[in-house]
């Protein structure tokens, strides 16, 4: 594993070594590779391009993303600047490094838009991005490459599965009543935070080696504060969400996303109204920090952004006719 730190260090500073010219291209192609991104792509192909693209993205990205945090918690892996002052910290980041979660994440999601496309064009960029994402990673001194490759692996696993498993899984649960499809949703969120608990509680109170925390501190970064669980309950809570909001609109008769260019647009920006109100206004009202309360609350919060993004918007959508009528 050392070696694996050593070469990536050298990397690391090769690439950086190569100009400051770099650091704009690379920062933009990271922020590409969000949560907080994917968060505004998600909800723009589900209300306006393609609802079933639109579910997938958001399907993959919560699970990834679960599951990335609970690697991250496993391994407990530094960042290139933990390790070595010669590291610039051109992106700063508080969790653990191991495995890239921009690169998971730009593997599932970027590559579940190419796998669904049929144009080559939009294929081809979306092979670029996954690289590009990749590799803005390893210049900012955010990720060593063995981050990076891990996280495409894993990304890639998750792409296979989803591409794999989908439609039988899908076709399922259609075939299940309201009740019984909430009952599963319910499941899976609760077997989330007991995966991400049972991780998580042996690292509760874990203390960073004394040098990681000094170079991480160097130029003002934030401290880093690896175990965080709060994680673990946005997931939750967002999968739950999604699930519910979908099986609620899918009772009235599922949601479409077809319509002229100005309703799609109009629906977008009424969404994303939502989107702010529920997750920025509550997150100045709920309580912050650690505890049963807080953990509680985020799960709510999550839901609730979930639960409009497939159910509660496009409720709202059909009421004002912005979309097409449900079909029962």
């Amino acid at each position: 594993m050392q070696s694996l730190i050593d070469m990536g260090i050298a990397l690391v500073i090769a690439l950086q070594s190569m100009g400051d010219w770099l650091i704009a291209p690379m920062t933009f192609f990271s922020e590409l590779g969000t949560e907080d991104f994917f968060f505004l792509v998600l909800p723009l192909i589900y209300w306006s391009i393609n609802s079933q693209l639109g579910l997938r993205v958001g399907m993959i990205l919560v699970t990834s993303s679960m599951v990335n945090y609970i690697f991250k918690i496993a391994f407990a892996g530094p960042r290139p600047y933990w390790v070595s002052s010669h590291v610039r910290a051109l992106w700063a980041e508080t969790s653990f490094g191991v495995p890239s979660g921009h690169a998971q994440h730009a593997m599932a999601v970027w590559g579940i838009i190419a796998v669904s496309m049929k144009k080559t064009w939009v294929r081809v960029v979306c092979v670029l991005l996954i690289f590009l994402i990749g590799f803005s990673r390893i210049y900012l001194g955010a990720h060593f490459p063995h981050d990076v490759v891990l996280g495409w692996l894993l990304g890639a696993a998750f792409l296979w599965a989803f591409t794999r498993y989908w439609d039988s899984v899908a076709a399922w649960l259609a075939g299940k009543s309201f009740k019984e499809q909430i009952g599963f949703a319910a499941i899976v969120s609760v077997l989330f935070i007991v995966a991400g608990w049972a991780v998580t509680a042996p690292r509760l109170g874990y203390e960073l080696p004394i040098d990681w925390i000094e170079n991480a501190l160097r130029g003002g970064n934030e401290m880093p504060a690896p175990v965080d669980p709060n994680g673990i309950f946005t997931s939750a809570g967002t999968f739950f969400g999604l699930a519910f909001g979908l099986a609620w609109i899918n009772s009235m008769g599922g949601y479409q996303a077809e319509g002229p260019v100005w309703k799609r647009v109009v629906r977008y920006v009424i969404g994303l109204v939502g989107i702010l109100i529920l997750w920025m206004g509550l997150g100045e009202v709920f309580p912050r920090g650690d505890g049963v309360l807080v953990y509680s609350l985020r799960f709510v919060r999550y839901a609730l952004v979930g639960w409009w993004v497939t159910g509660g918007a496009p409720w709202v959508f059909q009421h004002f006719n912005l979309s097409t009528p449900f079909s029962r």
